[in-house]
């Protein structure tokens, strides 16, 4: 049975409601996940590694393994509630929104921004071929500094 996708805008759920959240997109919700999904979706929209919400899981007091974060937030991706972009090739950033949107990406300070007041036409698809459906879509602007 596959998982019931759920898409989420960035927006913490009420009290309570992460682990309805989990529950609808077919993850168990266990004490480590709903910690790491409190961490995640508490502070709205957002961009973290794995580096990132380790280092915070920590720094709460939650001492969690290191295979614990990398395998919850691989799994919350499979369920939809977090996209992951692979931007280096080594490293990954996922992002709480799951809508479509378009991204910046800083190099300089291997950062990925939401395009504010993107352009609708950005993520205004074209229909997909014959017998396919669009499973996702990622328009990522890369930015460098200019040279002065």
């Amino acid at each position: 049975m596959e998982p019931a996708f759920v898409q989420l805008s960035g927006q913490c759920p009420a009290v309570g409601g992460l682990k309805n959240v989990l529950l609808k997109a077919g993850v168990r919700p266990t004490r480590q996940r709903l910690i790491l999904s409190e961490l995640l979706f508490a502070s709205g929209a957002r961009h973290v590694s794995a580096e990132i919400l380790f280092a915070e899981a920590r720094e709460t007091g939650f001492s969690v393994p290191w295979s614990t974060v990398y395998n919850t937030l691989n799994q919350f991706t499979q369920a939809g509630l977090l996209r992951r972009f692979c931007l280096d090739g080594s490293r990954a950033l996922y992002d709480t929104n799951t809508t479509p949107h378009p991204h910046y990406y800083l190099h300089s300070e291997d950062m990925l921004l939401d395009v504010p007041d993107a352009d609708p036409l950005l993520v205004k698809l074209p229909e997909p071929l014959p017998g396919h459906e669009v499973s996702c879509v990622d328009l990522i602007i890369h930015l460098s500094r200019k040279r002065s």
